[in-house]
């Protein structure tokens, strides 16, 4: 059984993967660090020691970084210093020029963060963004970060991506496909699975008992009954009955351009939305530095900035953190969350017994 983030002898870390190495990773974490860890639960980042103080050195920021051999070491450390679990690269680093002979070591963090969480050992991963033409180019089949934690995670696993901000939540049900393709990938049964786990995981996740889900329509004005596509009708409409039939206050579809100004936002929790840009455009308008990413219906938590690799300007020392240190410290609320609740469940078997 996996620990969700506490033990009796406190919280557990959070365990951070590097992502990128040519990217703004490891600039934004060391940032994070130095700006902000009296405010942060500790962590730890996968990275190659050596190339992180020398990046912190070049950038002209003050941290001291310390190599650990396991991640209990983390929170002893964390006030005076960065810890790092260790990790060494193939191919020598340029910023801004991913190399795919440095894929295997990218690849390889992620499986390392995903195991600690696992065992028991990490209450959360929070992953840095990758490169995925890189990844790509020496043979990751995978489409991103989400997909290959589904597959760490086990069968059975439908990872939705939930965007989240303070003010707006959104969930794409079509994500990196051409948008001429995703009215064909939508489908009611699609629709009431994201709905479903959207649902959950903001009731365990984000501690909202009975969350409200507006579901977006896909064509303009949601359709006008029918005279600019049919799409709502024959199957977003049917998707929002059977969420209702399911017990989840489920609404829509709603006409996409006027869901997301702030009076509609308060009529619910989260937005179900039908493609990629649909869901993106108003949460980066809205707190284009503040929002994450999240990944609900996973047995583990799982975060991550809601930027890329920052290619243009890694190694300048300009790429702002706060999105990094909002993922952090949502990771750590959510698997606080999830601790609470296990520990109330066991105690209810207990009593049950």
């Amino acid at each position: 059984m996996i620990s969700h983030g506490a033990t009796s002898h406190g919280a557990l870390p959070v365990v951070i993967t590097p992502g990128e190495p040519a990217g703004i990773g490891a600039e934004i974490t060391l940032a994070a660090w130095a700006d902000h860890r009296s405010e942060l639960p500790a962590f730890a980042l996968i990275e190659d020691p050596s190339r992180l103080t020398a990046l912190a050195k070049t950038l002209g920021i003050a941290v001291p970084v310390v190599t650990i051999d396991d991640i209990a070491q983390a929170t002893a450390h964390f006030a005076d210093a960065l810890p790092v679990l260790a990790t060494e690269y193939t191919a020598p680093i340029k910023a801004g020029h991913p190399d795919p002979a440095n894929a295997a070591t990218v690849i390889a963090a992620i499986e390392q963060a995903v195991a600690l969480v696992q065992s028991g050992k990490a209450a959360a991963v929070v992953t840095n963004p990758i490169q995925k033409s890189s990844l790509h180019a020496a043979g990751f089949k995978h489409p991103g970060h989400t997909e290959f934690l589904a597959e760490l995670a086990g069968p059975g696993v439908q990872p939705v991506m939930m965007l989240a901000c303070p003010e707006l939540r959104v969930v794409p049900a079509t994500i990196h496909v051409a948008l001429t393709e995703a009215p064909r990938l939508l489908s009611r049964e699609l629709i009431v699975e994201l709905g479903r786990i959207t649902a959950e995981g903001l009731a365990r996740d984000f501690a909202i008992p009975n969350p409200r889900i507006a579901v977006a329509g896909l064509n303009p004005h949601a359709g006008e009954e029918g005279g600019m596509g049919r799409e709502e009708i024959d199957m977003i409409r049917p998707a929002v009955e059977d969420l209702k039939k399911l017990g989840i206050d489920a609404f829509g579809p709603e006409p996409p351009d006027t869901m997301f100004h702030a009076e509609a936002r308060a009529r619910y929790d989260a937005a179900l939305c039908m493609y990629h840009d649909q869901a993106l455009i108003p949460i980066k308008t809205v707190d284009f530095w503040g929002g994450i990413n999240v990944t609900l219906g996973l047995p583990f938590v799982r975060t991550s900035p809601d930027h890329g690799t920052g290619l243009a300007i890694a190694g300048t020392g300009t790429a702002d953190c706060r999105s990094l240190v909002a993922a952090i410290g949502q990771a750590a609320r959510m698997a606080a969350r999830r601790a609470a609740a296990d520990l109330n469940a066991g105690a209810n078997s207990k009593a049950g017994a």
